[in-house]
């Protein structure tokens, strides 16, 4: 990340030959038609890593750097969860969720760095829902078991 100044334009230039130079050692090409110069200042985003990358003006009206978690990763991990509870639907709350948390713990971890609380909110309802349901349909089954008894 280079500052917008105009005295630090020639970094661009400068950054980009030393990139080339130390992977082509590493005999790493940079492949040109992924790669771009983004203007975070002019409202302009990226993303890597599954990271969303921007530049938003804080509650004291300072710019300062902004990553998120991207959606499309959210939604990953959310269908691999709800694998785990379709595919273990007549199994114990406690059996799921050992299977769940180790997912949940990593991703956690991976998106630790940044402003992902709202993303992770978003995940602890959803998957607290999927327990609820989990539970309120292992109580409908019991009781049906149970009356035909």
């Amino acid at each position: 990340m280079i500052d917008a100044n105009k005295r630090h334009d020639w970094l661009i230039g400068a950054v980009t030959k030393r990139l080339r130079e130390e992977f082509a050692k590493l005999r790493v090409e940079i492949n040109d038609e992924k790669s771009r110069i983004v203007d975070l200042e002019r409202g302009e985003s990226f993303g890597f890593l599954g990271v969303d990358f921007r530049y938003l003006r804080s509650l004291r009206g300072a710019m300062r750097p902004h990553y998120t978690p991207k959606l499309k990763k959210r939604t990953a991990l959310l269908r691999a969860v709800k694998e785990v509870f379709r595919r273990h639907r007549s199994q114990p709350i406690g059996r799921v969720i050992s299977l769940i948390n180790p997912m949940l713990r990593g991703w956690v971890n991976y998106f630790a760095v940044g402003h992902s609380s709202e993303c992770f909110g978003y995940i602890i309802d959803w998957v607290e829902k999927k327990v609820r349901r989990h539970l309120a349909h292992a109580r409908k089954l019991g009781l049906r078991l149970g009356s035909v008894e």
